[in-house]
């Protein structure tokens, strides 16, 4: 052989040894992030955070593929069989009831990290929360839990109300039986009368709202659902129309508009998904991992809509707020 050809041989073989390199790279572990809402930033920000503390980071030693579903509940099934069917490393449901129960109808072996408001154990995703013992963990944000406390502060600030319309989505029948089971109760500790209002569009929530004005409610309790989330502008636009009062179960409704919103910190337990995945993606088992529960919970007042309703905020009211919007 020809020196010119050697070397030219030898070249070539160097210039593949990258490629053959990379080829033999193992591809990085693909979680699937599914939420039946919109996409929020700040809670794929807070996945991404907790993810960060078990040092894992997007696109360099994991992948994320993000599923909001904007309330198609129906499309669950069907999306987790997908996930199910490609192997991906793990599910995470990180706010969603009806999305954690798809995820363990789907798989009893791939790693499932949930959020749920509900009991995960009544839920049917673990046997106790100090030992889930199968393949699903997470976290209880307290959601349901916290309805009375809601309604109680609802009350608070609107303490003439008698009438009080309850609007809950019966396609998100896990979190809808939860409310209808609690809701009458709590209501009438405190002297109020409920009527009860269905909504899973956007038209049925326009249609609800005209049935409390026509009924004369004096003030709306709106469930904690991840298709309400998607509205969020639309009722905070129709509550200030009809000027009705209404309490929500996350800050995002306030942020844009809504009166008052109390309940567990969505994106501190989406952050302590994205820790409960790095620990699992590093070797760390969904059995040995305890159910944690919420600890930080937030009250938020919108003082601009409470003066264009006309409402006086309480001194006592404001004090006991995590946030005050002016």
């Amino acid at each position: 052989m020809r020196r010119r050809e050697f070397i030219t041989l030898l070249g070539g073989a160097a210039a593949a040894w990258p490629r053959a390199a990379r080829a033999q790279q193992p591809a990085l572990p693909v979680v699937g992030f599914v939420n039946a809402g919109s996409s929020y930033a700040s809670w794929s920000n807070a996945f991404r955070q907790g993810l960060n503390e078990r040092s894992y980071v997007e696109g360099q030693n994991v992948m994320v593929e993000y599923h909001w579903l904007d309330g198609q509940y129906d499309r669950l099934p069907s999306l987790m069989a997908d996930l199910v069917r490609r192997r991906v490393a793990l599910i995470a449901t990180p706010a969603g009831n009806y999305a954690a129960q798809a995820a363990k109808a789907a798989t009893t072996t791939i790693p499932i990290v949930f959020g749920v408001s509900d009991d995960p154990v009544r839920l049917g995703l673990v046997t106790s929360l100090a030992r889930p013992e199968g393949n699903a963990t997470g976290i209880n944000f307290f959601v349901q839990e916290v309805t009375a406390k809601r309604l109680g502060l609802l009350h608070d600030l609107v303490p003439k109300a008698v009438r009080l319309a309850v609007m809950i989505n019966p396609a998100n029948v896990p979190t809808a039986e939860a409310t209808l089971r609690e809701i009458p109760e709590a209501a009438r500790a405190i002297g109020l009368q409920i009527q009860i209002l269905n909504a899973s569009t956007s038209r049925e929530i326009e249609a609800a709202f005209a049935t409390m004005v026509r009924d004369g409610a004096h003030a709306l309790l709106v469930n904690a659902d991840a298709f309400f989330g998607t509205r969020a502008v639309q009722f905070a636009t129709l509550a200030a129309r009809h000027g009705i009062p209404a309490a929500y179960a996350t800050r995002a409704f306030t942020d844009v508009g809504g009166l008052m919103s109390y309940g567990a910190s969505a994106t501190d337990a989406v952050r302590q998904v994205g820790v409960y995945t790095g620990q699992i993606l590093k070797g760390a088992k969904p059995a040995d991992l305890p159910v944690l529960q919420s600890t930080k919970f937030e009250l938020v007042i919108n003082l601009q809509t409470a003066r264009a309703l006309g409402l006086e905020v309480p001194n006592a009211l404001q004090l006991l707020a995590d946030e005050v919007i002016e």
